[in-house]
């Protein structure tokens, strides 16, 4: 991280000076990357449940806390 330390307050400026974006230029964004998903076939999802367990079980080790 030491290394990187200049390169992410450099970073980090610049985009403090960006000016806020509109809200209606991110939802046409976000409108149409769900429009490529869906062109691709990625949604809607064919299960929504397909893979929970694996995420149920990440959760539950990412969220162990140690008795003190």
């Amino acid at each position: 991280m030491q290394k990187r330390r200049a390169l992410f307050a450099k970073f980090e400026a610049a985009w403090l000076r960006m000016p806020p974006q509109d809200h209606r230029e991110q939802l046409r964004i976000h409108e149409a990357l769900y429009r490529e998903a869906v062109a691709l076939g990625i949604f809607p999802l064919r299960d929504p449940l397909e893979g929970i367990e694996v995420d149920i079980r990440l959760a539950e080790v990412l969220n162990v806390r140690k008795a003190a």
